[in-house]
């Protein structure tokens, strides 16, 4: 073996856990700091505790809570997007549509759909809206998420 390279061997070093134990062991280093030791590790003790070094349990729950953010975000936006109280101008039918719906003082989708639940000819009673229109209505309607009545069947020709 070499002379002069091997590391000084301390037959009394010294390890202090964070929980207060210490002991003396055999290391090349004189004092020895450490997080957990068999006095206060979960395994050994049997108590339910969560040791965390290096804050992976933070960011897990950091990451767990902007998830639930997120889901709770896109619920939102899918409840706005079917609201009844969504105004028509919304629906981008075309102007004479809207203006006729709007003057029959059906100016919310909501109101749209009860009209709807009466069947076609309630629709069609609107002075300025066609068959066409009501097409477009229903079309966009169910682009939008909205589950039309079952009064609202196809229109026929």
């Amino acid at each position: 073996m070499k002379k002069n390279i091997h590391p000084t061997y301390y037959l009394d070093a010294q390890v202090i856990c964070a929980c207060g134990n210490t002991w003396t062991t055999g290391s090349t280093v004189k004092v020895i700091h450490t997080d957990v030791c068999s006095k206060c590790h979960p395994f050994f003790t049997g108590e339910q505790r969560i040791v965390d070094t290096e804050g992976q349990v933070d960011r897990f729950y950091k990451k767990l809570q902007a998830r639930q953010q997120y889901i709770q975000d896109q619920e939102t936006r899918a409840s706005a997007r079917t609201s009844p109280d969504r105004p028509v101008e919304e629906l981008e039918l075309s102007e004479r549509a809207t203006a006729s719906l709007t003057k029959a003082g059906l100016t919310k989708v909501g109101l749209i759909l009860d009209k709807l639940a009466e069947g076609e000819g309630a629709i069609l009673a609107i002075e300025g809206f066609g068959r066409k229109a009501l097409a477009d209505l229903k079309k966009r309607l169910r682009q939008l998420g909205y589950e039309l009545p079952e009064a609202a069947g196809e229109i026929s020709a």
